[in-house]
């Protein structure tokens, strides 16, 4: 017997009464054929389901274990051949594909048990034989390798412990060493066998950065997708311990253990994915229960005194991060609930609290952000009324302890606690604005003589003044006092911050030309002063903040967009403060870009309405005229000059909670605007722009990713895309680019993903199996049946390039299906790039696949038709595929040959043979050659 390759269903003989079982295994064949695993997968299970017999059982798991080995989904892979082969004990089949699976998952001892059983039951099949030595050498190469590392591995630990070695070159490159090992999934369980994590936690004792830096680095290998490891250091090490590192001062330990801490909730969250399982089921634990006690220590750490603001803002992202559903779709919002009653009121300490007050907790410039985007995210992971009501009312509370009994320094926390709230959860801020005088204590205190009174009290009034329900109110009392702080403050601090309340409520007609809030002139003077402060580098960058967030405002106006690209100056400040550690003016950057390059969503108008709405006397928005294409491109093409793409692409390299998903949208906005003129995109290649672009289509919300996806499908069209995308960068563009091709996107986007695919297909086979695994191929086919002549083009380009693929030609070849048929028939279209690329593809499968030949006279009756017509063309690119596919046909079969010799293709093809030299003339002598050797004609006198 001679076993199939791993992912070969089995068809069986039928036993009397089971036809319905064996439709659905014969249906499931056929879709494994055609490359539906999924499908395949569906039909298997339906047939189970209807109560097959045992042996028919064993066949189906079987089955079922070779989609899951397609599918790379391993683990399944090995529980549907253990189910055979607990049918059957003897399934060699089924014996040999959990060997598979097992290698896969690392566990090489197991999957050697199989091998050897299977050898066992077929001494002479050749391709057990050959998995055996090859899963015997990687056990080999394992065992020699675990031997030499104990010896190293004991002997770093040795230097990084030694009081003498203290501060020594041979104690760096031990440390440097141990983290390398612990890459490696081999070297990290050797280490954590070798009692590493003891050792380990001796280094975090020492307190030396150095020392600290290399053991946290080391146990970020250890714990790596590997749950029941990171629960074991956990246990050792002390959850309280590992989270109190994050609080220590120097940033590069704290940013260490957050790195540390992440790689943990990702392993008890996901569980084991790679390499050595080792003794998993050994450490049964429930991860949920880690995980709370891992959350509760973080949100005890966010009000401990003595904590770094950099801890607690690391804290906070690591909240972010682990607490709120990554899906909606995910109905179990449990994790949230549990810790809006545990946490909510700490996060909203850290959210209140004063950056450099006496008496209150450290905390940076980018504290009250982050808490923001948390109890942001917190409130969008609620399901009903009851748990946002709840939420309303805990944050309520919270004000009002403060508000209410605590003198003017409870008053102070209460409104700065609003003012993170209207930065997060606005309706939340808008409820709390709306409690029994905090509005007018707001307006109160922007009077004061205190700077930190007045700084808190404007701040809130400018979150308060985007807000709809307070906005009427803001105005009447609002507007004059901001006015009067501007002209009469002596502190620039006051004076920009009353700035860019003028500026929210002067933008409030947004792009609307005709709803202009101030006097003529007002708006360039207010946009003016904002960047004398922006360039003013003797003003911290927290204060020049104010001046971007005012510029992010002021630049719905068109007249204000011209000036600020003009002004080289800003820009320059612009780019240096989105660099600097101020991070939360990323957000007000990314829109004042988007305003410049008119990158937001606009709809022109029907003429037929806007008459309309003029006849019935309504408002009708109106465009500024320096908003027209000419002047965005030009605008475009001096932000370009000034460095922008440079800037952008350290804005996407941040590891903070400010750069949110919104963030991440204006930021895919800006680039698409950036790379829309041809002529732009090599810039923004050189700058960094592709590299940029991929988290940007990788993570965000759904607008900004299909808006990334598409700079990414326009670079790729127009670039080399090995040069655009080095290295494995280049595999990582192919999702994006297929997401494009959903039908929820544009006819546009489907057509320029559709174009950079066909270039990425042209490349490589690695690059060919990258697209077929993302499943993308029924999407293209479904493309080539699109009404639009380029989309139809396109789609049959990508699929040309594609047919170099064993997989695709596989897809050709199986029966009951019109692919070829389509090919052939579009291969006699009017469109002459459809038919170039319908030939393309034809040539490429009938070298490939002779048996195709043989069917093309099949499909219609127009075929021989179609081909004098490609061979008759006065293009040389379609004469030359045409003649390639008739000397696939004269070289595949005589009787094909015999019916084109007794056409008109005998007499064209003798034409094209006596042509100039040519790949024409020479596939048309060898076409004739070949008949002349079938004896179906004869050469004429001369020998031609």
């Amino acid at each position: 017997m001679t076993v199939s390759g791993p992912g070969t269903p089995e068809p069986r003989p039928s036993a009397p009464g089971a036809s319905a079982v064996e439709q659905l295994r014969k249906e499931g064949n056929e879709l494994f054929k055609c490359g539906d695993y999924e499908g395949a997968l569906t039909a298997y299970t339906q047939a189970l389901d209807l109560g097959a017999t045992p042996q028919d059982q064993a066949i189906l798991h079987r089955n079922r274990a070779a989609c899951h080995l397609k599918l790379e989904d391993y683990d399944k892979a090995e529980t549907e051949a253990s189910k055979a082969i607990e049918k059957d004990g003897g399934d060699v089949k089924a014996l040999y594909r959990r060997s598979q699976a097992l290698e896969k998952l690392g566990r090489l001892d197991q999957a050697v048990l199989d091998l050897q059983r299977c050898v066992s039951l077929e001494p002479k099949n050749k391709v057990f034989q050959e998995a055996l030595r090859n899963i015997g050498g990687q056990i080999q190469e394992k065992v020699r390798y675990m031997s030499s590392t104990d010896a190293k591995v004991e002997q770093m630990f040795q230097i990084l412990l030694d009081p003498q070695e203290k501060g020594t070159e041979k104690k760096q490159k031990a440390s440097q060493n141990l983290v390398v090992l612990a890459r490696e999934d081999a070297g990290a369980e050797k280490i954590f066998r070798s009692n590493g994590v003891e050792l380990l936690q001796r280094l975090l004792d020492t307190g030396e950065a150095d020392l600290m830096l290399a053991a946290l680095r080391t146990l970020v290998g250890i714990c790596s997708e590997h749950q029941s490891r990171t629960v074991a250091t956990l246990s050792m090490l002390g959850t309280r311990r590992v989270v109190s590192i994050l609080g220590v001062e120097n940033q590069a330990v704290s940013l260490a253990a957050c790195h540390l801490l992440q790689v943990m909730f990702d392993a008890l969250k996901e569980g084991v994915k790679k390499g050595f399982r080792g003794k998993e089921g050994a450490i049964i634990v429930d991860p949920a229960r880690e995980l709370k006690i891992l959350i509760s220590n973080l949100l005890e750490l966010l009000t401990e005194v003595g904590v770094s603001g950099q801890g607690r803002d690391n804290a906070l992202s690591l909240l972010i991060k682990a607490v709120p559903r990554k899906s909606l779709k995910d109905p179990n919002n449990s994790l949230t609930l549990w810790v809006i009653d545990q946490g909510l009121k700490k996060i909203l300490e850290v959210g209140g609290s004063v950056q450099g007050a006496p008496g209150e907790l450290a905390v940076t410039a980018n504290s009250r952000v982050s808490a923001s985007v948390l109890l942001s995210k917190l409130f969008d992971d609620l399901k009903c009324g009851a748990e946002r009501e709840n939420f309303h009312r805990l944050c309520e509370n919270y004000i009002r302890s403060w508000f209410e009994g605590q003198g003017l320094a409870g008053k102070l926390r209460a409104i700065q606690t609003v003012s993170c709230l209207l930065q997060g959860p606005c309706e939340a801020g808008n409820r709390a604005l709306e409690l029994s005088g905090v509005m007018e204590s707001v307006i109160a205190l922007c009077a004061s003589e205190q700077e930190e009174e007045q700084l808190v009290a404007v701040e809130a009034l400018i979150h308060a003044a985007g807000k709809a329900k307070r906005a009427s109110f803001i105005t009447a009392n609002g507007v004059s006092l901001l006015k009067d702080l501007y002209k009469r403050s002596e502190k620039d601090s006051i004076r920009i911050r009353a700035l860019v309340g003028l500026c929210k409520l002067g933008s409030a007609g947004g792009t609307d030309f005709s709803m202009k809030q101030f006097a003529e002139g007002s708006t360039l003077k207010l946009a003016k002063q904002c960047r004398k402060w922006l360039c003013n580098d003797q003003i911290d960058p927290g204060t020049r903040r104010w001046a971007v967030e005012g510029l992010a405002y002021l630049t719905f106006d068109a007249d204000v967009k011209e000036e600020f690209v003009e002004d080289e100056a800003a820009l320059k400040a612009l780019f240096q403060l989105s660099r600097s550690e101020e991070r939360s003016v990323l957000f007000a950057v990314a829109s004042a870009l988007v305003n410049c390059t008119n990158s937001y969503d606009y709809e022109e108008p029907d003429p037929k309405m806007v008459e309309l709405a003029k006849y019935a006397k309504q408002h009708v928005p109106e465009q500024h005229p320096k908003d027209k294409p000419a002047f965005v491109r030009a605008r475009v093409k001096k932000l370009l000059a000034a460095g922008v793409v440079s800037a952008m692409t350290c804005m996407v390299k941040t590891e903070s909670p400010v750069l949110t998903g919104s963030c991440r949208e204006l930021l895919s906005r800006v680039f698409l605007a950036l790379v829309d003129d041809v002529e732009d995109r090599g810039t923004v290649v050189a700058q960094g722009g592709g590299k940029a672009l991929l988290p940007l289509a990788l993570e965000g919300t759904d607008v900004g990713q299909t808006k990334a996806a598409q700079a990414l499908a326009k670079l790729t069209i127009t670039s080399n895309p090995e040069m655009t995308f080095p290295g494995e960068r280049i595999y990582e563009v192919v999702r994006p680019l297929v997401s494009l091709l959903h039908l929820s996107c544009s006819g546009l986007q489907n057509f320029e993903a559709l174009m950079a695919l066909t270039n990425l297909a042209g490349i490589s086979e690695r690059l060919r199996q990258k697209i077929l695994k993302e499943k993308a191929v029924p999407m293209i086919e479904g493309y080539m049946f699109e009404e639009h002549e380029m989309i139809r083009r396109a789609a049959t380009e990508c699929m040309c390039n594609l047919a170099m693929s064993k997989e695709v030609q596989d897809l050709f070849e199986a029966e009951g299906n019109d692919r070829l048929k389509l090919l052939v028939l579009y291969s006699g279209e009017d469109d002459e790039l459809l038919r170039r690329a319908a030939a393309g593809g034809l040539a490429m499968l009938t070298s490939m696949r002779p048996s195709l030949c043989s069917r093309i006279p099949q499909v219609t009756t127009h075929w021989l038709e179609i081909l004098q017509a490609l061979l008759l063309s006065p293009n040389q690119e379609l004469q030359h595929r045409g003649v390639v596919v008739a000397l696939n046909m004269v070289e595949a079969s005589k009787e094909i040959a015999g019916t084109l010799m007794e056409s008109e293709v005998l007499e064209i093809l003798s034409v094209l043979a006596k042509g100039k030299e040519s790949p024409v003339t020479r596939a048309a002598a060898a076409c004739l050659g070949k008949a002349v050797e079938y004896g179906l004609i004869e050469p004429n006198q001369g020998g031609e």
